[in-house]
């Protein structure tokens, strides 16, 4: 998931998902607080998109007429930030601040610092009188924690505590993946795979250890989801090592209902793809949830150590990622 808030910048982590677009990758926009959101600084912007590459070819991979890749340009970004506008204002219930208002792109501070990884489309219907030109049908934010720390820090720590647990894993490098939607036509298990192929490239790149973000129920009655809140408190809790508490003045409590009283089936039902899809990749999650009234979402916090993620998921994109190796 970015925009405007009262107050002081935010900090960081994955925002991992509107999963009203199953099975697709839909995060809630980050928002940063403060007015002085900028159009992407050109010197800044290149300096950031000259150092994601540090080594890595910015193409990583293909799938049919699909290309996954990193973007290398601030042009490349404004793409991204405008397919984000046209999912997060235009299907979701976000609201824009003045500056993606008149802009008609979703932007922030972050993404001048942050990676971008796009998924384009070479076969896309050509405008009439344009020149032809992949379409970007994707998108996902990727920071990673040295960036992070030289700059706003991660946004997420504006509703859940991570300090002590990245100070408690100090030789460990996390990731921040966020801002990630997904154009309608394009929401299937190809972009998907692309979306993950991507990722995957990038972690073993960079070394990455652990990923970390938040994932959205639609809604901001958590009595309502008190079925999918509790079965994510009673059987999907990150063990203590892992453990993070959302900040105290926006926990909501996860367990509604009693382990006893949930029904695990009926509870995967209502959970959101993508989180099901986060429990399949091995992933945990958080004590709390936070409302994001904004968004119109209730967040839980994802937590994915590399090192705890399914075999069989690391088998399919290969332990060199070379499933869709370009």
């Amino acid at each position: 998931m970015t925009m405007s808030r009262p107050g002081a910048p935010k900090r960081s982590i994955i925002r991992f998902a509107s999963e009203r677009f199953a099975p697709s990758f839909a995060l809630n926009p980050l928002q940063l607080g403060g007015g002085a959101v900028k159009l992407i600084p050109g010197m800044k912007a290149r300096a950031a998109l000259a150092e994601a590459r540090r080594g890595l070819d910015p193409v990583l991979g293909r799938l049919g007429s699909r290309e996954v890749r990193l973007a290398t340009t601030p042009k490349d970004i404004r793409r991204a930030q405008r397919l984000r506008y046209r999912v997060f204002y235009g299907e979701m219930s976000a609201v824009p601040n003045a500056t993606s208002l008149l802009s008609r792109r979703d932007l922030d501070d972050y993404d001048a610092i942050c990676d971008h990884l796009l998924v384009l489309d070479h076969a896309a219907r050509r405008k009439p009188f344009r020149k032809p030109k992949p379409q970007v049908v994707g998108t996902y934010r990727l920071l990673r924690q040295e960036v992070a720390d030289r700059h706003f820090g991660f946004y997420t720590a504006g509703e859940y505590d991570i300090g002590p647990l990245l100070d408690a894993n100090p030789d460990l490098h996390f990731l921040e993946l966020g801002r990630s939607c997904v154009l309608a036509p394009y929401r299937n298990k190809r972009t998907v795979e692309l979306l993950w192929h991507g990722i995957w490239t990038y972690v073993l790149h960079h070394r990455i250890d652990v990923m970390i973000g938040c994932a959205s129920l639609e809604g901001t009655d958590p009595d309502k989801l008190a079925l999918p809140l509790s079965f994510l408190h009673h059987y999907a809790r990150a063990p203590e090592r892992w453990r993070v508490e959302a900040v105290g003045e926006r926990f909501v409590a996860m367990d509604r209902l009693s382990k006893e009283a949930v029904d695990p089936k009926a509870a995967l039902r209502e959970l959101p793809p993508l989180v099901k899809g986060y429990l399949r990749l091995g992933a945990s999650f958080g004590d709390g949830a936070v409302i994001d009234r904004q968004f119109g979402t209730t967040d839980v916090l994802v937590i994915l150590p590399v090192s705890a993620i399914n075999r069989r998921y690391i088998e399919h994109f290969g332990s060199s990622a070379d499933r869709h190796a370009a």
